[in-house]
């Protein structure tokens, strides 16, 4: 997480390559432990290059299958050791292949997600 600077009002923001290295270490973890998980990427600010201090980390997980409906899925995974707030999207196999008959903002999730994980 962000950490403040000494006595300074000023916090230290981790930057992109840290974020990187950070959710990949993740996705590795979380990929060994759940064989359900099919890919593990990123999209939005640290994806297109344009985070700044504040930004969170935009996630998207590709799952085999799942009971549980969207809205409720990325509760069960902890994003807590991750440098930065992420927020977590977790969609099964045929939803994420399904995402080209969407709208414009998921098309665009599709092509620039920047990919740190997938099943062999």
């Amino acid at each position: 997480m962000p950490v403040r600077a000494l006595n300074s009002p000023v916090l230290k923001w981790p930057d992109a390559r840290a974020v990187d290295h950070a959710v990949r270490r993740w996705a590795e973890r979380v990929a060994a432990a759940h064989p359900e998980v099919a890919a593990l990427g990123y999209f939005g600010s640290y994806a297109r290059g344009d985070w700044g201090p504040g930004s969170d980390l935009d996630i998207v997980m590709v799952v085999q299958s799942s009971e549980e409906v969207f809205a409720r899925r990325a509760a069960r995974w902890d994003t807590t050791e991750l440098p930065v707030p992420a927020d977590l999207l977790v969609y099964t196999r045929e939803e994420w292949r399904n995402l080209d008959r969407a709208g414009r903002f998921y098309r665009e999730v599709a092509k620039k997600t920047v990919w740190v994980w997938s099943s062999p």
